[in-house]
């Protein structure tokens, strides 16, 4: 793996802790982490009262690069991977069901944008 691989990553898993601090700060509990199936990853899991959230989380230079990250063949892997995620805990069919995502744009902090898309066709 190359060393800007590496540093990429090692940024990736920085802007995910602090997105998980920060959404515990706003009360939600972080269920998973990186939970992968065939289907894809979620970055994190989060519940807060009845709301399940699936978030992705993007650390860029801008706000606007953060969320053009995010495109439409993610999104759906996304949306997979929480179908196998719910179908695995059926206890949490009941919940609302979000996609949300955290930008972290250099030095500007965290910006949680709740339900950042909708699934196609909804």
């Amino acid at each position: 793996m190359s060393v800007e691989r590496e540093q990429a990553q090692a940024r990736g898993r920085r802007a995910e802790s602090l997105a998980c601090w920060f959404l515990r700060a706003k009360g939600y509990r972080i269920l998973e982490r990186n939970w992968r199936c065939p289907q894809g990853e979620i970055d994190i899991l989060a519940r807060r009262g009845n709301v399940l959230a699936a978030i992705e989380v993007k650390s860029r230079p801008d706000v606007g690069k953060a969320l053009e990250a995010i495109g439409a063949r993610q999104r759906r892997r996304i949306e997979r991977a929480l179908s196998a995620y719910l179908a695995a805990h059926p206890s949490l069919g009941e919940l609302s069901i979000r996609f949300d995502a955290i930008t972290l744009a250099g030095w500007r902090g965290l910006r949680h944008l709740a339900q950042a898309w909708r699934p196609e066709g909804t």
